[in-house]
């Protein structure tokens, strides 16, 4: 079937159950771990929330304030897996146009402005961390362990950008670079 833009839809056929086997785990790092526990911790204390609540009808209290920060950690750790793969939200379509030098300085400044932001809030978390002296109001630990996991999260992730600066500086390529070519047309799949 053909769809008004000119693309066509799938086959049934083409949503195979076996396509497992082309899943790629190769881009799986160390840091992946933490956010893995960190989203499985916060999915176990959302369900035993429910559970005690409309189960039991007995809701244990700290749960919602915790289940909250572990939230906040899941989006900080998940963080710097973002960063590591480089799937960052982008506005390539501009890059299309621009000829190749001028790509090349766009993309070292978005390079630039990504370190320089993520050190900036490492540094901003940090010192909200260290002034925080109040205790989370649930159980006693200090609320500046949310602050210290998140600046953890901020920190990775500036280590990450620079690496991935200076191999876009060294190699002289990035992914801004390499957009390039028609809106549409063969070499894009799912465009034509």
């Amino acid at each position: 079937m053909t769809l008004p833009h000119g693309g066509q839809v799938p086959e049934p056929d083409a949503f195979d159950e076996d396509s497992d086997e082309n899943l790629d785990l190769g881009d799986i790092g160390w840091d992946d771990s933490l956010v893995f526990i960190a989203f499985w911790g916060l999915a176990f204390i959302v369900f035993l929330q429910f559970f005690t609540r409309y189960v039991l009808n007995d809701s244990y209290t700290w749960t919602e304030e915790i289940a909250r920060y572990m939230l906040i950690w899941v989006t900080f750790f998940g963080l710097f897996m973002v960063v590591r793969k480089q799937s960052n939200v982008a506005v390539e379509v501009f890059y299309r146009w621009f000829p190749m030098g001028l790509r090349r300085v766009l993309s070292s400044v978005v390079d630039g402005v990504a370190v320089i932001f993520y050190g900036a809030m490492t540094w901003l978390c940090v010192e909200l961390a260290m002034r925080t002296q109040q205790s989370m109001t649930s159980i006693d630990w200090p609320k500046s362990v949310i602050y210290w996991g998140a600046a953890f999260g901020l920190a990775v992730a500036t280590l990450y950008a620079i690496a991935i600066a200076w191999r876009h500086w060294r190699t002289r390529s990035s992914p801004l670079i390499r957009t390039g070519g028609a809106l549409a047309g063969p070499e894009r799949p799912g465009m034509d």
